[in-house]
């Protein structure tokens, strides 16, 4: 038995928590260099805003009716996320935190009215941290996913959904459109329409062998789930990532090989330092560059291009190295340049591969030298020590020009009360 609690339009919910201006109000939060709409008010989303709507197109909305656009306070999310999920896992055995704003909880064995149960997650979130969760509870992950959905939809439900019983499941699956289940996306559901399958329902009672032939074992099992046959089980700790990025869309256009070659170490650099963290060596790196596809002074200009490592390696300084002889080589003067990541790929781990006898010896003394620079910089603020090319303001953080305070992580930035 499982139970998903999923944050309430999770960054505007954190926005509002020390803005309670915000209340009753059309509030979006934007991506990074404040692009897009990626959290949205209930009050928003009356007004039309669409997921991932670009801001441009949402002036009018600023000026006809009080459209507030708050900038993506990142430190504040994450700091917020940290306490719901430590108040959910007392209330359960187990915990799998499954993104930023939502978490399943196992809730085989526990005794007593779950609904209840759910409500009572709703009321301590609220008054522990300030953020309202829907929950939804059921025998499947799956099920569970669908069940939070029918929180949210129906207000009627108190924000708490229980799919335990047979019957009231295959009625909320009647409702919700086969593109509303976990794991369909556009692609998979528009081509289930085509094969008479529009309901979660249909999908659940839908042939299992055809399913795997015409798609894949995931949508069959996720067809399985939805009738109620758990196939997905709780994940308590992430796998390794098998590949690791760093890209972000410049504030500013770029148009110097210079400062491009600065961003990009400075993306290599904290891609490492994940790499690191999760004791991996890559073997290859991707270095990608683009202009804006819709700048009107110039051709779109795109490329990208993969390095591979004379050895497997974690090393900031084969990373950076790598990284800019890539950017090298695709570099073109003259475009504006809007965009450049760094990809980290191909993983072994430390000491599970074969050596290449004729490669380059590895940096004597890198592991120790790369765990004192992580650990300093942890301690003392990230670039602390850093590669001499980056300088300490390098010039390409994030446009966000409606940022909200660090209310929670800054003792200089704390709300003060005036009695």
């Amino acid at each position: 038995m499982f139970a998903l609690v999923d944050c309430n339009n999770f960054y505007v919910s954190c926005e509002r928590l020390f803005r309670p201006e915000l209340h009753g109000r059309p509030v979006v939060v934007l991506s990074n260099n404040d692009g897009c709409a990626v959290s949205r008010s209930n009050e928003a989303k009356a007004l039309g805003v669409k997921m991932g709507q670009p801001y441009f197109q949402l002036r009018e909305l600023v000026e006809r009716h009080g459209l507030i656009a708050c900038s993506s306070n990142y430190a504040l999310y994450a700091d917020l996320s940290g306490r719901v999920m430590r108040t959910l896992r007392t209330m359960a055995p187990r915990i799998e935190v499954y993104s930023i704003d939502e978490g399943f909880l196992d809730l085989q064995g526990v005794q007593g009215d779950l609904e209840a149960l759910g409500r009572l997650m709703r009321a301590r979130v609220l008054r522990e941290v300030g953020i309202p969760v829907g929950v939804g509870i059921a025998p499947t992950k799956t099920l569970a996913k669908l069940a939070n959905w029918g929180a949210k939809k129906w207000p009627a439900t108190g924000g708490v959904v229980d799919l335990r019983d047979p019957a009231r499941q295959r009625r909320l699956l009647a409702l919700a459109e086969v593109g509303e289940v976990w794991g369909i996306g556009r692609k998979i559901s528009a081509r289930l329409n085509t094969m008479g399958v529009s309901t979660a329902l249909q999908l659940a009672d839908y042939d299992r062998k055809t399913l795997r032939r015409m798609f894949n074992v995931n949508v069959e099992r996720t067809a399985r789930e939805l009738a109620g046959e758990a196939c997905f089980a709780l994940e308590e700790g992430p796998e390794p990532k098998q590949m690791i990025a760093c890209t972000r869309s410049f504030g500013e256009r770029k148009h110097t090989l210079q400062e491009l070659q600065e961003a990009v170490a400075g993306y290599a650099t904290r891609a490492g330092e994940k790499l690191r963290g999760q004791r991996h060596l890559c073997q290859a790196i991707q270095v990608f560059i683009r202009s804006s596809p819709f700048d009107q002074r110039g051709e779109p200009y795109s490329r990208a291009t993969c390095v591979a490592l004379p050895y497997p390696s974690a090393d900031t300084r084969d990373l950076v190295a790598a990284s800019l002889a890539g950017l090298q080589a695709i570099f073109r003067p003259g475009p504006a340049y809007a965009k450049a990541g760094v990809i980290l790929m191909d993983f072994v781990e430390p000491g599970r591969f074969t050596p290449d006898l004729f490669a380059p010896a590895p940096r004597p003394g890198s592991d120790r030298l790369m765990a004192v620079i992580d650990t300093i910089n942890a301690k003392q603020g990230r670039g602390t020590i850093r590669p001499a090319r980056l300088a300490p303001d390098q010039g390409f953080s994030m446009k966000r020009e409606r940022l909200s305070a660090r209310f929670t992580t800054s003792w200089s930035e704390l709300l003060q009360v005036k009695c």
